[in-house]
């Protein structure tokens, strides 16, 4: 089992859940939460040397900024729409990664 692999897509799912425990109850806490796990997320996804870890990098990253605009507009601004917005848009990418992380895997060999 490759454990780093495991630990990104656990930080990725986290990512995805908190983001939408957002949408359900549009707290600040929980933005700053799924922002946070995102981050990490998207570091655990720097080392990957897989056959689309650009992709999976580059949909990261496309959540993070999502993500950390979503807080300053809620937290300094009272924006909710906008925050809203937003972590609609990093929920998409979340779900692009771990759709691109389901093809990566499936085009992997496994050797028994």
């Amino acid at each position: 089992m490759n454990w780093g692999k495991v630990f990104y897509i656990f930080f990725t799912l986290m990512s995805l859940t908190t983001a939408a425990a957002f949408l359900y109850e549009n707290s600040v806490v929980a933005l700053f939460i799924a922002g946070s796990v995102n981050m990490v997320s998207t570091l655990l996804k720097i080392g990957v040397r897989n056959i689309l870890s650009a992709e999976l990098l580059a949909g990261s990253l496309v959540a993070d900024l999502h993500l950390i605009p979503a807080f300053f507009a809620l937290q300094f601004y009272g924006n909710d729409k906008i925050a809203v917005g937003l972590v609609i848009g990093a929920v998409i990418a979340n779900l692009y990664t771990i759709l691109v992380t389901m093809i990566e895997s499936s085009k992997e060999k496994v050797d028994f």
